[in-house]
């Protein structure tokens, strides 16, 4: 199954575990099933333990860019979310996630090279917010925002080499590691070609 969305310039195809992808009226959803996640344990873990989350993902092409949208998960077990994501090899993925953490929805970001890190950046005070994936030169970055017009930093970095980066596929997950499984709204999706001026103030 490959979707095409009016508000990107490249098709989109499921990657992972059946995310049961539907999009209508400019509105994408997806759905998680009970403990599915992405995520290969910093403590050393081997990449197989790590467990696979549905995702729906697309061609980023060679040049800057951003991808926008708004997220609305369910949020109802610890780690649910939605999130934009970041594809450019194997053992080399990103996402930006509004997770639920410690019972509260929060902006979270994990970059992988081999093993993953884990981020919280800070809480949002409803269950949607706007997240942002972009890349200016060698630089990818996250920001989220509460209205999408307001952007705050929440990390910048680099990953892969320059033929991967050329083939990096972005778009959307959603996962629930510990629960019964997690849906999740995106709406508002933008992609722009250009990347960000100023990478920490996210104009």
């Amino acid at each position: 199954m490959t979707l095409h969305l009016d508000e990107l310039p490249f098709p989109l195809a499921p990657s992972g575990p059946d995310g049961h992808w539907t999009h209508a009226d400019g509105t994408l959803t997806g759905r998680a099933g009970p403990g599915q996640d992405l995520f290969v344990p910093p403590s050393g873990a081997a990449l197989d333990s790590a467990t696979d989350a549905p995702r729906l993902l697309g061609p980023a092409g060679d040049g800057d860019f951003r991808l926008l949208a708004r997220v609305r998960p369910g949020l109802a077990a610890a780690g649910d979310a939605g999130a934009l994501y970041l594809q450019v090899g194997d053992r080399d993925w990103a996402k930006l996630c509004l997770e639920h953490s410690a019972g509260l929805a929060t902006v979270c970001s994990v970059v992988t090279r081999g093993h993953s890190d884990d981020a919280n950046a800070f809480v949002v005070e409803e269950g949607a917010c706007w997240l942002r994936l972009s890349r200016t030169g060698g630089a990818y970055a996250f920001h989220a925002s509460a209205d999408g017009g307001t952007w705050t930093f929440v990390r910048v970095f680099t990953l892969g080499t320059d033929e991967e980066r050329a083939a990096a596929r972005i778009g959307f997950l959603v996962q629930s590691p510990t629960g019964e499984g997690c849906g999740a709204v995106f709406d508002r999706i933008t992609f722009l070609a250009g990347g960000v001026e100023n990478l920490r103030d996210g104009r």
